[in-house]
């Protein structure tokens, strides 16, 4: 075996873009037309397309949970602050407030979730499963307070643009998706910031005694994973032209960590992969366009997207692609 097949075998974005590609092909046998993509009044449509356009969403919350994971923490509110930011804007634009008012209004919202959430974990000490959790519980409510019990119908042409609106011939949330992880990469990786989230992660005792700010990181984590959760709020209420405090952003911080992981991202905290993370959330949503073309019933569908998880997250342990490079491994002569 090459040396760099056993190096793509030890990466671990590898395997989930293994998957991807399969699941493509998959899909490509099932409908020969899969791929097929056509320009329509400047616009781009086929499948592929709605995959990005639809996996928008969970990009961008995959995101903002990376950054919250290397630190070794997590975050479970990011489906309620989704529910808070679409609420808010749609009770803002209601109310004739202008668009930037309607935006700024949500994402402040996300950003408050997100400084709560830090200070409960840096600065109180409490555990992140269960401080996320308080907010994973009231956020809900809170966004179910602020429409009044009713789903809000949005009318306002610029902000259903952030969900259904086209750029040079991409739907708008997908280019949003892509150029936040082009920033982010850009940020964690030629500044100093992407280092102190894998030391604070990786050993935050030893960062504190470095002179790192250990509280200050974590918190900034946790902003940003805010943040993250009320653009994709924004992004969801945008491409349904309503606010519904009941379903938007459920489930989706499951969808958000399984993405992270699946990426190769270890929950343990330290070294993160936002390439990874990328790779991960448009594993899952092609996961769910395959489920959809083979029309396996939405009550059953979590079992087979449950094993094939499973599966791509055991091709990424060490122990198991120690096995797969003994099989190719030549024997001495």
């Amino acid at each position: 075996m090459s040396r760099k097949f056993r190096e793509l075998l030890r990466s671990p974005v590898a395997w989930p873009l293994a998957g991807l590609l399969l699941l493509v092909l998959v899909n490509v046998l099932i409908n020969p037309a899969f791929l097929r993509v056509t320009l329509l009044d400047g616009h781009l449509f086929g499948v592929p397309v709605d995959i990005l356009n639809e996996g928008a969403r969970p990009l961008v919350l995959a995101l903002g949970m990376t950054l919250v994971i290397a630190t070794g923490g997590i975050d479970l509110s990011v489906g309620s602050v989704m529910a808070m930011a679409g609420a808010v804007a749609a009770v803002l634009l209601a109310g004739g407030h202008s668009l930037a008012a309607a935006l700024a209004g949500a994402v402040a919202v996300g950003l408050a979730g997100g400084l709560l959430n830090g200070l409960l974990v840096a600065r109180a000490g409490i555990q992140p499963i269960v401080a996320t959790l308080v907010l994973m519980v009231a956020g809900r409510g809170i966004a179910q307070l602020v429409t009044g019990g009713d789903v809000t119908l949005i009318r306002h042409a610029g902000f259903a643009f952030i969900g259904n609106g086209y750029l040079a011939g991409l739907p708008f949330a997908a280019v949003l998706a892509v150029v936040l992880y082009a920033g982010a990469h850009l940020l964690l990786r030629r500044t100093a910031a992407g280092l102190f989230l894998e030391s604070v992660g990786d050993n935050p005792v030893a960062s504190r005694f470095a002179g790192l700010p250990v509280a200050g990181v974590t918190l900034l984590a946790y902003l940003g994973a805010g943040a993250c959760a009320s653009l994709a709020g924004i992004m969801a209420a945008a491409n349904i032209q309503a606010a519904d405090p009941y379903r938007m952003g459920e489930n989706a911080e499951l969808d958000a960590i399984f993405a992270v992981v699946v990426g190769g991202t270890a929950l343990t905290g330290g070294r993160f992969l936002l390439a990874g993370s990328f790779v991960g959330a448009l594993f899952l949503q092609t996961l769910a366009q395959t489920m959809y073309q083979l029309g396996v019933p939405p009550a059953v569908a979590p079992v087979p997207k449950a094993l094939l998880i499973l599966a791509v997250c055991l091709l990424q342990s060490d122990r198991t692609r120690g096995w797969l490079g003994g099989l190719f491994r030549r024997s001495p002569a």
